[in-house]
């Protein structure tokens, strides 16, 4: 609950109670509890609302009507075909780490090394990577002297890890010739699958920012100077005559102003004696800066803002990871999903009650750090050949990341007529860019918080990243039809193919548990593809 009041100043402010803003004040709270700190989220508390808490109902948090996410409406994109992309984000206290998949992933030393700056290589940050975990490893092969103990985000693999379905899917990936690592969490290991953990804990509740760092904390005595400050927008940044910040305005969340005119919209100051943390997300930090006074001269002196710093950079190259996710039909039983949870065919109210197993799981068992071949680089033509040797080849810098979900995450109401039975259960094949090239931005448009930003998130601008997710197509199809549990492509989520493509998508029965070795899976030839094949959508 929110515990700021009227006229309290602090010595430090985060403008943002999101993953970062979280940790970090949790932690400065920690180290020297005599500091004041206040934490600003323009979103609702999350402390024990199972519906952040609880792994299985993540997809949730995307429908539109999702209380605890914030959608940004890019606009219409000619590399889209015209769409306007929906961006989703926290609009929670802890932010995305209240909504987001909990898949954990690590990037690669490589990344950290290469901005060739002291204290922020690899070998520096190593500590800091393990003093945010207590990593509940199950392989004894696992390297642990890359993981941390004892700390507060539980790294686990859920209530209800899946031994034979990830068996199968394994042994299909290793079939299509990828390695099969113990931990692909290591800072190292690249171009192989794994079996994969979670952002959850022991006792199957997810490992939020603000369930990990700041609850604890206000629930005792002993932080007294730990405070929140919920369901406000931070406005802008305010400074002094030598140009130091020194306070914060706010306005109450647009949704969560009281219907009354004297305090509809009301604009408070809030000071900072020391510091002040722009912690708002990729997308919100933007705008706070811009509308303080610090971005690009030219937008700020047509908006009438009060330039503090030129800083043309400020909501400038956008990326984000481009997503794919392509459905199949499965053999899988029904606790091997989360169809029946995502369909309503399992009542959520009663699997609370029952605590069942499923709840606290994610559905991704398995996931991988993909890499082609020289020789598959090579026939993604010339320029993205040159891209891949000079970005990629000499690193162990994946090409996509995957996840292979137990469930079907759209609308299920939507599947098949023919596939709408009790015992209908789905995968999902997730695939994402780990380093898109795709670039985009963000502004604001006015001075009014309240006013949606100008958002470009430049997806598919750039042809290398249409090409790494068509390599990435094929690979995860080749790889999930050679598993016992394929049934068949949903053809609503795949592309279509001309009438008697060798690419068409399946659709008729198929023998369940018909691999019985390794051989017979690597027996089973590659689609042909061609041109003809065209995308759906268009």
């Amino acid at each position: 609950m929110t515990t700021h009041r009227d006229g309290m100043e602090y010595d430090i402010i985060f403008a943002g109670g999101g993953a970062a803003g979280c940790v970090a004040a949790g932690r400065l709270a920690r180290a020297n509890p005599s500091l004041s700190i206040l934490v600003v989220e323009g979103g609702k508390n999350n402390s024990g609302n199972s519906m952040v808490t609880t792994p299985a109902i993540y997809p949730t948090h995307l429908l539109p009507d999702s209380q605890d996410a914030i959608f940004y409406k890019s606009e219409k994109s000619e590399h889209l075909r015209g769409r306007e992309a929906i961006i989703a984000t926290g609009g929670v206290l802890g932010g995305g780490s209240s909504i987001n998949f909990m898949m954990y992933t690590r990037g690669q030393s490589c990344d950290y090394d290469s901005w060739q700056t002291e204290g922020w290589d690899f070998q520096s940050l190593l500590p800091y990577f393990k003093k945010l975990e207590t990593f509940h490893g199950e392989d004894p092969s696992i390297d642990n002297s890359v993981h941390g103990f004892g700390r507060p985000i539980n790294v686990s693999r859920g209530t209800n890890g899946l031994r034979e379905p990830e068996i199968d899917i394994l042994a299909a990936a290793a079939a299509h010739g990828e390695k099969i690592f113990a931990d692909m969490n290591d800072f190292e290991s690249s171009g192989g699958f794994a079996r994969w953990y979670s952002y959850i804990g022991l006792d199957g509740k997810r490992q939020d920012a603000a369930h990990r760092y700041i609850h604890p904390l206000m629930a005792t005595t002993e932080y007294p100077n730990l405070h929140l400050l919920l369901q406000t927008k931070v406005v802008r940044v305010l400074f002094d005559t030598s140009n130091a910040a020194h306070a914060i305005e706010v306005i109450p969340t647009p949704s969560s102003e009281p219907v009354i005119p004297i305090n509809q919209g009301a604009v408070k100051i809030i000071s900072a004696r020391k510091l002040i943390v722009v912690s708002s997300g990729a997308l919100a930090s933007a705008g706070i800066l811009e509308r303080s006074g610090i971005g690009a001269a030219t937008l700020l002196s047509s908006l009438g803002v009060p330039l503090i710093v030129n800083l043309p950079g400020v909501g400038e190259n956008y990326q984000d990871h481009h997503c794919m996710m392509y459905p199949y039909a499965t053999s899988l039983r029904s606790n091997d999903t989360m169809d029946g949870l995502l369909s309503g065919r399992l009542d959520f109210a009663q699997a609370l009650t029952d605590k069942n197993p499923l709840l606290g799981w994610n559905a991704i068992d398995v996931g991988g750090k993909l890499r082609p071949t020289t020789a598959e680089a090579e026939a993604l033509g010339p320029e993205f050949y040159r891209l891949w040797k000079q970005d990629f080849e000499q690193s162990q810098r994946p090409l996509v990341m995957t996840g292979l979900i137990s469930s079907f995450l759209g609308d299920h109401k939507c599947l098949p007529a023919s596939a709408a039975g009790e015992t209908s259960q789905y995968a999902t094949f997730a695939l994402f860019s780990c380093y898109p090239y795709s670039r985009g931005n963000v502004h604001i448009v006015s001075r009014d918080v309240k006013d949606q930003p100008r958002f470009d998130n430049g997806f598919l601008s750039h042809p290398a990243d249409i090409k790494m997710l068509l390599w990435a197509y094929k690979k995860q199809r080749e790889i999930y039809r050679r598993t016992n549990q394929y049934q068949g492509e949903l053809a609503l989520g795949h592309p279509t193919f001309s009438k008697g493509s060798k690419a068409a998508l399946h659709d008729n029965p198929i023998q369940m548990d018909r691999f019985k070795s390794l051989d017979e899976r690597r027996a089973v030839k590659d689609i042909e593809y061609s041109a003809c094949g065209r995308r759906r959508g268009d």
